[in-house]
């Protein structure tokens, strides 16, 4: 009887539970779709065209579109604050007149131009951001009124292009820094690969950078967490502005020339490919390495279309469009699903 009591009272060991599957983070989905047909496209072209499978081809798309990129980095800054920015294509093309009319006309010294194109368009965004912060102004209408301001002004410098002969410019243009074998980089490419390191960094391991999400997620949530969101907005703006300068500079390296329309329609190449990279229109989501793939997907489809020979330059527009197009329709069931 004893025997059956002891075996009455060993506890009974219940079926280990199944271990969990790791879902990916639904966030992830539009950067991992972008990252997935930038390598398709890639596989394509290799398949398709002679010559095309090459590190240089490669380099290649940072290379032409380095001044998209670091304006891109920018502009996903101020995607991911719920906000948007019109003037960075005229502000490119303003720091490349402001360039060209000191050094070439002036004769001011490079070392000293830089730096205050620099500080110019950090200061034209800052004053944009104020506007917006201190009025609550919409923030398409303050950049749509910097857009047209920073084209005219490029207007009362000169209506006509200024090209730049100054060595350190074209010593600059002509630099290259070897990667792999023959293949090498600008230094409008390293400074562009510098920018999105810079901007992964204050995105994802500053107070800056949280409160720039923050913000983007839920403004009043994040003033009621005491976050510096007035601050944090002019920041913003004032660091697109940078941006758009910086670019403005390597653009200037890239075409050694200063010209009123110069860097038309760029506002809504790097809007394109902030979006294409992964970044929630709406704001709160959003990630600079994203961006950067974004400009390689602009990049690599002009390309493919170069390679091809027979379709005309306008097809590169049309696929951005509908490859736009398909990345909002992504984003609002990434949305739904979200609340």
């Amino acid at each position: 009887m004893s025997a059956d009591l002891s075996l009455q009272a060993e506890p009974r060991s219940l079926p280990s539970a199944p271990p969990r599957r790791r879902r990916l983070d639904r966030k992830y989905v539009p950067l991992l779709v972008t990252v997935t047909l930038f390598c398709a496209m890639a596989a394509l072209g290799s398949v398709m065209y002679t010559g095309f499978f090459s590190a240089q081809v490669f380099l290649n798309l940072l290379i032409d579109n380095a001044f998209l990129c670091i304006v891109a980095v920018g502009m996903t800054f101020v995607i991911v604050s719920g906000g948007i920015d019109l003037s960075v294509g005229s502000v490119v093309a303003l720091t490349t007149m402001v360039s060209a009319a000191l050094v070439q006309q002036q004769h001011w010294s490079p070392g000293v131009v830089i730096p205050l194109v620099l500080c110019m368009g950090a200061a034209f965004g800052a004053v944009m951001g104020l506007l917006i912060e201190r009025f609550r102004l919409q923030p398409f209408l303050v950049t749509l009124a910097g857009m047209f301001l920073a084209r005219g002004l490029c207007y009362l410098i000169s209506i006509d292009s200024i090209s730049i002969s100054n060595p350190f410019y074209s010593a600059v243009s002509q630099l290259r820094f070897p990667v792999w074998a023959d293949a090498s980089l600008s230094v409008g490419a390293v400074i562009a690969l510098a920018m999105v390191a810079i901007g992964t960094w204050a995105a994802h391991y500053t107070q800056f950078g949280r409160t720039v999400y923050a913000i983007g997620g839920n403004e009043q949530s994040a003033v009621l967490m005491g976050l510096p969101v007035r601050s944090t907005l002019v920041g913003v703006y004032a660091f697109s502005g940078f941006c758009s300068a910086l670019g403005g500079v390597v653009f200037t390296f890239y075409m050694l020339s200063g010209y009123g329309l110069h860097a038309v329609g760029m506002e809504l190449d790097a809007i394109a490919a902030v979006v294409i990279g992964g970044t929630l229109l709406s704001g709160g989501v959003g990630y600079v390495f994203g961006s950067l793939f974004g400009v390689l997907m602009l990049g690599i489809i002009q390309t493919l279309i170069m390679f091809d020979g027979t379709l005309s330059s306008w097809w590169t527009r049309i696929a951005i469009g509908a490859l736009l197009l398909v990345f909002c329709l992504l984003q609002r069931a990434f949305e739904r699903k979200r609340t």
